[in-house]
């Protein structure tokens, strides 16, 4: 069982907990009080089991989302790290959580040194007016969060952007890429885009009047030389055609490799060969 499938049982269990009065609270988030949210309490409870998080964290993380989303099915979501990846002291884990989404938790990222700096850059549906939440657990136990209120709503059951039989016809395809000049031995930007309809399973197909099965990546994996950078756990909060943009540490000359399963078990793979300081 993943990370993401365990974090998600237990929030499935706390929700069960909740009466009538709590599942209406939880869809009333007021944006000056982020600690409010019944849902955002029942996860705090069944993820962290009452571990102190300290807020504010600028420094150590940060957290950049649109105040009114422009198209609640595609939100850009920017979480920016300012502690150094070292072996002694690292962020080894960021919780990406969406309050008011019909699955709360969107994804698990996990990092290593090797990741140089633990930012990640995705985008993300919002099903209702909601505190967006990027929690860093340092490997050494703490936990330090950042919140946004993001205004959107319907993200969750728009529409994909394309027809199934051309999404379907892509399934898999991905563009790799690392950004910039490549220096051994400092951080490197890559981003990884993979065309997938990550279907939610909350849309109602306009023809047929019964909702398209959810269908969406749930696991990512990179490495660079054989090493782990990033992996992550993800469910259906991300966007159609899942865009992750990440950093990792380049040594030498190596290939840095991409690996995605989809809910359906299939895999993809995906290379690129970085020259570092060459």
């Amino acid at each position: 069982m993943n990370t993401l499938t365990s974090l998600l049982l237990a929030a499935v269990l706390a929700a069960g907990l909740a009466g009538p009065a709590q599942a209406q609270a939880q869809q009333k988030s007021d944006p000056d009080n982020p600690e409010a949210n019944a849902t955002w309490q029942q996860m705090r409870t069944a993820v962290f089991q009452g571990r102190p998080i300290t807020t504010p964290a600028e420094a150590v993380l940060s957290l950049d989302a649109p105040e009114r989303a422009q198209d609640a099915a595609i939100v850009p979501i920017s979480i920016r790290t300012h502690v150094e990846q070292r072996p002694e002291r690292y962020i080894e884990r960021v919780y990406l959580m969406i309050d008011n989404n019909p699955s709360p938790m969107g994804a698990v990222f996990h990092f290593t040194p090797r990741s140089g700096r633990a930012d990640i850059e995705t985008r993300v549906r919002v099903d209702a007016y909601t505190h967006v939440r990027a929690i860093a657990e340092m490997n050494t136990g703490e936990l330090y969060m950042a919140t946004r209120f993001v205004k959107a709503s319907g993200g969750c059951s728009a529409p994909p952007g394309k027809d199934a039989a051309a999404a379907m016809a892509s399934l898999g395809k991905m563009r790799f890429r690392v950004e910039g000049e490549v220096e051994a031995g400092k951080p490197a930007l890559a981003q990884l885009m993979i065309s997938h309809p990550n279907n939610s399973g909350l849309v109602m197909d306009q023809l047929t009047r019964m909702y398209t099965p959810a269908y969406f990546v749930r696991r990512i994996q990179v490495s660079y030389a054989g090493e782990p950078v990033l992996s992550a756990d993800v469910d259906f909060s991300i966007s159609e055609n899942p865009n992750f943009r990440f950093y990792f540490v380049p040594s030498g000359a190596g290939e840095l490799k991409a690996e995605v399963i989809d809910t359906n078990d299939l895999r993809f793979e995906t290379v690129v060969k970085v020259g570092a300081g060459t």
